[in-house]
């Protein structure tokens, strides 16, 4: 077993100054708020975005449905869970008619007047069609109706997609960390 350091960058963006227009959504896609009733959907469009990404090697529990159920349960019954900054994008397939999850999002509110984003993930299929900028403009809005003035989150610096998304949405690098993960090597 191997310790190996990914560098992650610590963001924020700051709600005084106003949020971007939310743009809509391609066709055969819907925004669902939150509900008890899809933790299993956002567990599987959480393990679907990051099962195959860095984030899996440096965060396990991304890398199984099992893992990925177990943190959406423990971050949806943590103190502070925000549910109107928590969202689902789902697929409505014209062809099958079968809706799958594709996107999620979820907020926590940490300080009086600050909130975190825990995860934001779109399953690959689904990248480049602006899912990722509506996720967070509503994620945004809903830490903003309970008074939130800074909202922070963590991205791996590897993952320079997700960083050019939060930096045009207006998000600001704020300090690098380090976080340790145990790789095994065969």
């Amino acid at each position: 077993m191997t310790v190996t350091y990914f560098r992650r960058f610590c963001m924020r963006f700051d709600l005084r100054e106003g949020l971007s227009e939310e743009t809509a959504l391609p066709k055969n896609y819907s925004l669902e708020p939150w509900s008890t009733k899809l933790v299993k959907e956002h567990a599987a469009a959480k393990f679907r975005s990051f099962r195959s990404e860095m984030d899996s090697n440096v965060f396990p529990c991304l890398g199984s449905e099992v893992g990925c159920l177990k943190l959406m349960k423990e971050i949806s019954c943590r103190q502070g869970f925000l549910p109107s900054a928590t969202w689902l994008i789902r697929y409505n397939n014209p062809i099958t008619g079968v809706a799958e999850s594709c996107g999620t999002i979820q907020g926590i509110q940490e300080q009086v007047d600050v909130g975190s984003i825990q995860n934001i993930g779109i399953v690959p299929s689904h990248r480049s069609l602006g899912l990722g900028s509506c996720l967070l403009t509503r994620s945004l809005a809903g830490f903003r109706e309970v008074g939130i003035q800074f909202v922070t989150l963590e991205v791996t610096s590897h993952n320079t997609g997700a960083i050019r998304l939060y930096q045009r949405m207006g998000f600001c690098i704020v300090r690098t960390v380090y976080k340790s993960a145990d790789l095994l090597y065969t």
